[in-house]
């Protein structure tokens, strides 16, 4: 629906105008709230994740002790795949801080990347993560480093919020599916860990 609005200049694009002049304020905050959504930050903390993870799951003897890294590392690879063809499609120009003619601001790249790489880390931690208090910690700190990212970028100009809505929307898909595939995963792993006991299980 927000991409058919972005296409046809919908109502929503009135909206979405309205609220970026409300926010729109280019500061140095805001800028460094928008680089956490970078390439070059939040990938190399995936890497970081991913790693860790896999040791992990190798230690501990751990069937296709491989698979949940290799399935987020495909998943923030192909990411590119989906973003690019969005913004040739969309064509939409970007705030007005920007250099007239400069489009493909829909959907936004910065947002799709931190919410993939990060979301990604987090459901990569949570099976390794003791207690329910821990594991909504970290989820907590997902969600805030992924709105703050999105605020810093429609706060200093670099996109519009239905941008970043966009792809907030785009992201919560792919990690359902990651999600799914780590969960399959898992209970693979533990169909195929034989028991302690003695006896059959």
């Amino acid at each position: 629906m927000i991409t058919w609005q972005v296409v046809a200049d919908g109502a929503l694009i009135r909206a979405d105008k309205r609220l970026s002049r409300a926010l729109l304020h280019p500061d140095h905050a805001s800028e460094l709230l928008a680089d956490l959504g970078s390439v070059h930050v939040a990938v190399p903390v995936l890497a970081v994740v991913l790693v860790y993870v896999a040791w992990r799951a190798r230690r501990a003897g751990r069937d296709r002790w491989w698979l949940p890294a290799v399935a987020a590392a495909v998943l923030m690879a192909l990411l590119p795949a989906l973003i690019v063809p969005l913004k040739e499609l969309t064509d939409r120009p970007g705030p007005p801080v920007n250099p007239p003619g400069n489009t493909g601001f829909y959907p936004s790249g910065h947002t799709a990347t931190a919410a993939v790489a990060y979301g990604s880390a987090a459901l990569l931690l949570l099976p390794w993560l003791g207690g329910a208090y821990t594991r909504l910690v970290l989820l907590a700190a997902c969600v805030t480093v992924n709105t703050a990212v999105g605020f810093g970028l429609v706060r200093r100009g670099y996109h519009w919020p239905l941008d970043v809505l966009a792809s907030w929307c785009l992201g919560a898909v792919l990690l359902t599916g990651l999600a799914m595939v780590l969960s399959r995963s898992s209970r693979r792993t533990s169909a195929g860990t034989p028991s302690l006991r003695n006896g059959p299980s």
